[in-house]
């Protein structure tokens, strides 16, 4: 085949760079990302759902979808959950995580609910009224249960809460409440999990939001302790943000602890990561393996959040994972030796031009090769559509009726 002929001729001119592309091959079927089990139901936005023929309904359907998608890309076996979705409907968690294994799977991030229920209209531990703080509280604490339950060592906090009016609530004590509650959360905890807590500048809080940028979360890790680390979520950040900036800060601070990857043109983070700005994501990469190379601790959580909207699910999902091993291989190709050399002699254009070299590679046929020596096929997306998966449960699911997740 051409690609493989490609990638012969890539593997030679990285070794005239002095890069193991055997030890960059390594990397990439080591890399894994989680799937967040809501990305494979209906979705929408405030204003409606467009319905998929055979979204997941159930958490069976979820794990299952997971599983397929786990089938052709190789480095997803993970599957991030939310506790109010992927449950028994006799309220248990156990099973879940038996099925999950059962295909292949384990469970990742837990996510508790502070955002689904009226209780939250003023917020949730936030909130001014102080049994609502409560009952939060005793809902984060249960998530540690179910945590153990499902495996998991990391719970994931995105908080919804804010206000919208000025003079709506006293600013400095919300600040208190939140420390007050994710504290609880904190302590709670076993020793071995990690906290993450993610930041968003707006929405649903037009005024005033509680964790509002990353400053904020790394102020309330820092505070909790060694095992609360910040989550960055892609689309969190106005327009400019310097992201890439952000994980470098984060990464030296030994604060950095996950990412929701997905992608944003004006706001919100319901695109596919990748689909709008591919060098972006590979700078973000570049942070991330220039810190390791410097021994840096690197232990982060990947993780996709997306709500696919208009494109079909599972594909979305699949060529967001490609996406993403893209950027990474891109980053690994990076002549560092080169990089280094133009910046102690003050190139700037040198070092600039070094790293657009890498990401102009065409990664195609080293991804191809690693899926290859993986045991799956080269493509992932015509592995699937190939697959009959797609038709199978539009087929099984279409009596089952309509689910709705988020939106």
């Amino acid at each position: 085949m051409l690609w493989e002929k490609q990638y012969q001729l890539l593997a030679q001119v990285l070794a005239d760079k002095g890069i193991d592309i055997e030890r960059v091959k390594d990397k990439l079927k080591k890399q894994v990302i989680e799937l967040p089990s809501w990305a494979v139901g209906n979705s929408g936005t405030r204003y409606g759902t467009f319905r998929e023929e055979g979204a997941a309904i159930t958490v069976w359907d979820r794990i299952d979808d997971c599983a397929e998608i786990q089938r052709v890309v190789g480095i997803c076996p993970v599957m991030a959950t939310h506790v109010l979705w992927d449950v028994t409907e006799d309220g248990k968690y156990e099973p879940v995580r038996e099925y999950a294994a059962e295909k292949g799977l384990r469970i990742g991030t837990v996510h508790p609910n502070t955002f689904m229920g009226q209780q939250f209209k003023f917020g949730s531990i936030c909130n001014p009224f102080a049994d609502v703080r409560r009952s939060t509280i005793e809902h984060f604490k249960d998530c540690v249960r179910i945590a153990r339950e499902l495996g998991s060592k990391t719970l994931g906090v995105w908080l919804a809460d804010g206000t919208n009016y000025p003079g709506q609530d006293k600013l400095r004590e919300r600040k208190h409440r939140l420390f007050a509650g994710l504290k609880e959360l904190y302590d709670a905890m076993d020793a071995d999990m990690t906290l993450l807590l993610e930041y968003k500048p707006f929405e649903p809080a037009f005024y005033t939001t509680d964790v509002m940028d990353w400053g904020m979360s790394y102020l309330m890790c820092t505070k909790m302790g060694d095992r609360a680390k910040v989550l960055v979520d892609l689309g969190h950040h106005l327009l400019g943000v310097n992201v890439e900036q952000i994980i470098a800060v984060l990464l030296d601070e030994g604060k950095m602890g996950g990412f929701h990857f997905n992608n944003h043109k004006y706001a919100d983070d319901d695109l596919m990561v990748g689909s709008i700005d591919p060098y972006g994501l590979f700078l973000i990469f570049d942070q991330i393996i220039e810190a390791e190379e410097d021994n840096v601790d690197v232990d982060i959580v990947y993780m996709l959040d997306q709500s696919h909207n208009i494109e079909p699910s599972i594909e979305g999902i699949i060529q967001s994972v490609m996406n993403v091993q893209k950027a990474y291989a891109r980053a690994l190709l990076v002549d560092r030796r080169k990089l280094q050399e133009a910046r102690q002699n003050g190139d700037v254009i040198l070092a600039n031009r070094t790293l657009m070299e890498a990401f102009e590679i065409d990664v195609n046929p080293l991804l191809n090769q690693v899926r290859v020596e993986m045991g799956i096929e080269p493509d992932p997306l015509l592995n699937y559509r190939r697959s009959g998966y797609a038709e199978k449960i539009a087929r099984e699911r279409k009596n089952k009726g309509a689910n709705t997740l988020g939106g």
